[in-house]
């Protein structure tokens, strides 16, 4: 992976000395970073993503996620080529994914791939390596040997802490009643899976192969069913995408008695990150787990 001190030193370094970039399109890149498309001299393409200078650290998190998504070889995840500092800015180049027409199939082979990213080899400990973030919040990965502790310390207790002043007396007794049982809510998974960690529609897109492929991860070793439950938060998926990862991983039909309490963690996190309008949501999911 490498390391850059300007975007030009970056292409020069990856492309060869006499490239540059002649053009540069502003894209869709979520509601975070400037995102752009890079028209180089020698007729490739790289996507670009920028911010402040101190978003450095994201960058360089979000590297990490995707080369753990890409080794295992399940799903396709775009190849991050260079990160670094120019100026003010902090960039991160990546391999560019040119657009192309879905599969007839599309959303039965992005059930299977992700049932197999889900079902790849990892570590045994619930975490990461290294802490990342969910959105521009710091997620913290210390390793635990237990799900229920890992969701409960490293996830719902950040997140708490952080919402606690927006949050009314009863919403934060619920919310404590959650992190006292919280052994008795979450099972064991039979196996850890690496996840994607934020995976709504918006982090999925069609790839030149016409696949699903999967980008701008919180990656981190947890139950898979965290990440079903983040692609159903805002909408959800079309049924042959669930029906086709049940064939791969079956879903337990307990999982829906789950899946909001997965959520819980996304919805305190927008909360956090764009205030009151979460609020609601945050409130009646812990009044109903509490």
């Amino acid at each position: 992976m490498l390391t850059a001190n300007s975007i030009n030193e970056a292409i020069s370094a990856l492309f060869g000395p006499s490239v540059t970039a002649v053009d540069r399109q502003r894209v869709s890149g979520g509601d975070i970073n400037r995102a752009y498309r890079l028209e180089l001299s020698n007729g490739a393409r790289v996507f670009l993503k920028c911010n402040r200078h101190d978003f450095l650290g994201m960058f360089t998190a979000e590297v990490k996620g995707l080369e753990a998504l890409r080794a295992t070889g399940a799903i396709g995840v775009p190849e991050p080529l260079a990160v670094g500092t120019d100026g003010a800015e902090a960039f991160l180049i990546m391999e560019y994914l040119s657009p192309a027409p879905r599969r007839p199939d599309y959303w039965e082979i992005f059930g299977h791939e992700l049932a197999a990213l889900h079902r790849a080899k990892c570590g045994p400990r619930f975490g990461f390596p290294t802490d990342n973030y969910i959105g521009s919040t710091p997620q913290q990965n210390a390793p635990s040997d237990s799900w229920a502790a890992f969701f409960r310390d490293r996830r719902l207790l950040p997140q708490m802490e952080l919402a606690w002043g927006l949050l009314d007396d009863r919403t934060r007794r619920s919310l404590t009643s959650i992190t006292e049982r919280i052994d008795s809510l979450l099972p064991e998974p039979a196996f850890p899976s690496l996840i994607h960690g934020d995976l709504w529609s918006g982090n999925a897109l069609c790839g030149p192969d016409g696949k699903a492929w999967i980008l701008d991860p919180a990656a981190y070793v947890a139950h898979f069913e965290a990440d079903l439950a983040m692609t159903e938060l805002f909408g959800g998926f079309p049924n042959r995408f669930y029906q086709s990862y049940n064939e791969v991983t079956p879903i337990d039909r307990s999982y829906p008695d789950r899946r909001d309490l997965y959520n819980l963690y996304h919805l305190l996190n927008h909360l956090n990150l764009f205030g009151l309008p979460y609020l609601s949501n945050v409130s009646s999911i812990a009044k109903r787990y509490a």
